[in-house]
């Protein structure tokens, strides 16, 4: 009987868990996920308490023309109520709470600019659709900022789409240009954010819990605390793993990987070195890259170039860094207030940036509760910063070395709330920061070479699996694509006659175009 291991817990491998066994056929108990930490999500990492205080590094955008994840979601009982699926309980949720932002920028001093206007100059314009009909092999080694005049990035729809996507200047422009191809169906919503999908809690226990449940049911075998350190490989120009070494509590493992055997790698991870602080603790920025997922792409792509270059995504932490912050208050007062200033109700208003802020933040308020156990009187909001480096306006120190009771005072700095207000506000609040190294390293400047293909040519049974394996036209950062990377891996490396839905290419549909002219326009 042939065994299937996943090297890594996150969303691509559970994902591919399931594709297995519903499409392929594949017992339960004949998949091992192998998991370096204790836990399972990778990325879906909302954890805590109501006395502690909630905590996660972040959570993924994701809407209607998700087509691989909603077919995932459409085949996964609801952890709360089992009786339907998790598509249908996000498609239920949303709508109940549609996203409608009436408040999406903010100036300093506290006021609302037009940001429905995308402050665009004609060559702005001209620059926006010149990198969009760019063929990609002309942008590799180019940065966003290389394709634009300054201008750019002073405007409302730079702001509006960098840190919904979290985009920085000195990123890829490659992956820039995919996504403005893939999501151009957003650009007449950019401003209201209208079409943008929420899980009912955090994504977590709406995506990650039911999902192992039902992997678990099956038989499926997951092992904590086992870090791969290699693969071996028969001699031979074909790709054919032979056995995996571990490394555990106990010391060193080997796994044998038999004939008919496959082996799927989470190659990177954008949450790897991940810190937390606390209202009294910064962070701090790990920069040790001890991570087992970077680790072992660098040992599998010395002396294989189909393996892609793992150097070009973690070797400059400065620029694929950034901090976020989970805040949980016990009074309702800062919804209210909240409520007041944006004039939407909690989880229907969406992204809120301050533009001028030296840290660029953006907070979101989520619909409540947003975790399973959240207690009645508590709220968890969350935000976070793009210009980590830089020192706060209100608190003058970097956003890196600010404790979360420093984070917290300089987002209602930006507020404005009377002075009564923000003191209450803090006394009622749990604010941990989360430092992230990598969180947009798949978005730093690249070629068409660097990302090792799904499955690499002449592989019999490896295939990688996450942000750093190639699909083309998909966008990285997004939990489509590490669910499209999965169905592709499994289908081929099973040989199934089967393929994953094509990508949405709003490019197609003369509406789309229509409106995205009159977004450039406006």
């Amino acid at each position: 009987m042939s065994t299937y291991t996943f090297v890594g817990s996150g969303i691509a491998s559970l994902a591919g868990a399931v594709f297995l066994i519903r499409d392929g056929q594949v017992a339960g108990k004949d998949i091992v996920i192998l998991e370096e930490s204790h836990q399972f999500g990778g990325a879906f990492d909302a954890h805590g308490d109501a006395e502690n205080g909630y905590f996660m590094s972040g959570s993924r955008m994701f809407e209607a023309m998700y087509q691989c994840t909603f077919d995932l979601l459409d085949s996964i009982p609801s952890a709360s109520d089992p009786s339907i699926s998790v598509r249908e309980e996000t498609d239920r949720a949303n709508a109940e709470w549609p996203w409608h932002n009436k408040v999406r920028l903010v100036n300093r001093d506290g006021s609302i600019p037009d940001f429905h206007t995308m402050g665009f100059t004609e060559r702005d314009r001209i620059d926006l659709v010149k990198i969009m009909a760019e063929p990609e092999h002309l942008l590799d080694g180019k940065r966003i900022v290389d394709c634009f005049q300054p201008h750019f990035f002073q405007s409302n729809f730079w702001f509006e789409w960098c840190t919904l996507f979290a985009f920085e200047p000195w990123h890829s422009a490659i992956e820039f240009k995919r996504y403005l191809q893939r999501f151009v169906h957003h650009f007449s919503t950019i401003d209201t954010q209208e079409g943008i999908y929420r899980s009912l809690l955090n994504q977590y226990d709406s995506f990650a819990v039911p999902i192992v449940n039902w992997l678990k049911e099956r038989g499926v075998q997951f092992r904590f605390g086992v870090r791969v350190e290699d693969l071996g490989f028969a001699s031979g120009e074909a790709i054919t793993v032979t056995s995996i070494a571990t490394l555990t509590d106990h010391g060193p493992e080997a796994i044998p990987v038999a004939p008919g055997d496959c082996v799927f790698v989470t190659n990177g991870s954008m949450t790897a070195d991940k810190a937390f602080g606390s209202m009294t603790k910064a962070p701090g920025l790990d920069t040790s890259n001890h991570s087992g997922a970077w680790k072992l792409w660098e040992k599998l792509a010395q002396g294989r170039p189909a393996f892609g270059n793992p150097a070009t995504f973690n070797g400059n932490i400065a620029e694929s860094s950034w901090i976020s912050y989970t805040v949980t208050v016990k009074d309702p007062l800062f919804l209210q207030l909240m409520e007041r200033f944006s004039g939407s109700a909690p989880g229907t208003g969406g992204l809120i940036t301050f533009k001028e802020s030296s840290w660029l933040i953006t907070l979101s308020i989520y619909h409540q509760p947003f975790f399973a156990d959240q207690p009645e009187g508590v709220s968890v909001w969350w935000g976070y910063g793009l210009f980590h480096d830089r020192v706060g306006d209100y608190v003058k120190k970097r956003m890196v070395d600010c404790t979360g009771a420093e984070i917290l005072e300089e987002v209602l700095g930006h507020l404005h709330f009377s002075a009564a207000d923000q003191a209450a506000v803090m006394a009622a609040s749990t604010c941990i920061p989360c430092a992230m190294p990598y969180i947009t390293s798949q978005f730093m400047v690249r070629t068409g070479k660097d990302r090792p293909k799904v499955v690499p040519a002449g592989s019999t049974n490896l295939a990688f699996l996450g942000q750093y394996a190639e699909q083309p036209d998909d966008v990285v950062f997004t939990v489509e694509y590490s669910v499209r990377c999965a169905m592709t891996a499994v289908y081929t490396l099973l040989k199934l006659d089967r393929t994953p839905p094509p990508v949405y290419k709003g490019l197609h549909s003369p509406q789309v175009i229509v409106d995205a002219i009159r977004t450039l326009h406006r």
